[in-house]
């Protein structure tokens, strides 16, 4: 029956896992271990646990395992492993699947951490990593070869919002054989289509849009039963990579309200995008759902909006934006994006400040360079106070 619900009745009713005392709300199962009722039960469930049956909180709990079915009806993936964090997801989907003397062909504008686990951690451990530009087609084509085992990108890319063609990356990988791992934070679940466009492995910081309020930590992996349950969770598992019950509790009520929450963001977004795109102090103005921006056909395409952030290009580099944010009466500064309210965030010198200056020229992150995330305050009041602030530039 739930298959052929609609995605805002997925989001309050798949998953429930009521008790005995037929509880409204999700109840939080706040347990390290489950008790047997005889050695002979321990010895079984530890032989293979079923759905619902579970033997240590690091290996699955019946509030984490609510949220992982939840998550994976909406997304439309056979299951899920929910993650102490967004990057727990991303290194343990990359971890998982790859070993020494794999090759991975990976976009090159990624989050911070991303570029760590690949250029620094995967490396470490025999892995090659090529980098593509994520927008050229060619050059995926160039770096994808005859046993190629994954290619991983932002479907989305923080923070210049670059859009990758899904449906052609992952033709040209299923031709060789490889694996399609997409991060779809930017995008969000309400957005996505990435399961139908060919990815094969879908990977969210439920710390953003899931939660949507600040409050928790927690990431979540998304595809096939087969790799969720025989690749991802004997990894996961043993490595310790779990998300806490409380955690997934909260995420769990993030849901019930996410459809309504990225929907108003990205009407808001929309709106400032538009009204701040040819002012004369920034440079430029980075939307999907501008029709300036060199894949806007895409992104319509792809997810049928430009979804929650945009950036500015502030004139006068870093002095500038530094004015420019200090200025802010309603906006916050802070790293964190999906929140309900709207953050600001310099990633020159915050999310992307390891990078050399090199680097992040070639990823365009300039000096002037700032990141929104739009939350769920009036419009009104949140260009007035954008404008307030490059008035003070």
């Amino acid at each position: 029956m739930a298959d052929d619900w609609n995605i805002k009745t997925k989001l309050v009713h798949t998953g429930a896992r009521r008790s005995q005392y037929g509880e409204m709300a999700e109840a939080i199962y706040l347990t390290q271990g489950f008790v047997y009722d005889r050695a002979e039960d321990a010895e079984a469930r530890f032989l293979g646990a079923g759905p619902d049956e579970f033997v240590y909180a690091r290996y699955g709990n019946p509030t984490v395992r609510a949220f992982e079915d939840r998550i994976a009806a909406i997304e439309g993936t056979e299951d899920a492993f929910a993650t102490a964090s967004g990057m727990a997801a991303v290194f343990g989907a990359l971890a998982a699947t790859l070993r020494a003397g794999d090759h991975v062909v990976s976009s090159r504008a990624l989050f911070g951490s991303c570029l760590y686990v690949l250029e620094n951690v995967l490396v470490r451990y025999g892995v090659e990593v090529s980098f593509v530009d994520g927008t050229d087609l060619d050059q995926w084509r160039a770096a994808i070869r005859p046993g190629t085992k994954a290619v991983f990108f932002e479907s989305l890319s923080n923070p210049m919002l670059e859009v990758i063609d899904i449906r052609a990356v992952a033709d040209l990988a299923h031709a060789v054989g490889a694996l399609v791992l997409a991060d779809n934070v930017f995008s969000t679940p309400i957005y996505s289509r990435a399961v139908a466009l060919g990815a094969d492995v879908v990977i969210y910081s439920a710390t953003k849009h899931i939660d949507g309020q600040g409050r928790a930590l927690g990431g979540v992996i998304l595809g096939s039963r087969d790799f969720i349950r025989g690749t991802v969770e004997p990894f996961m598992k043993h490595t310790g990579g779990a998300l806490s019950p409380f955690n997934a509790w909260v995420m769990l009520n993030g849901l019930t309200t996410m459809d309504l929450r990225v929907r108003a963001q990205t009407e808001t977004a929309q709106k400032l995008a538009e009204a701040l795109e040819g002012d004369a102090r920034l440079s430029r103005v980075i939307y999907p759902g501008l029709a300036s921006h060199p894949q806007h056909a895409l992104a319509q395409a792809q997810m049928g909006a430009g979804g929650t952030m945009f950036a500015i290009d502030v004139k006068g580099g870093k002095e500038a934006a530094f004015r420019f944010l200090n200025a802010l009466k309603v906006c916050l500064i802070s790293n964190n994006l999906g929140d309900a309210r709207t953050i600001m965030t310099h990633p020159a010198t915050t999310t992307h400040q390891r990078l050399p200056d090199d680097q992040k020229a070639a990823l365009g992150i300039t000096p002037g360079l700032v990141r929104i995330s739009v939350g769920l305050e009036d419009a009104d009041d949140l260009l007035a106070d954008l404008r307030a602030g490059l008035d003070s530039i």
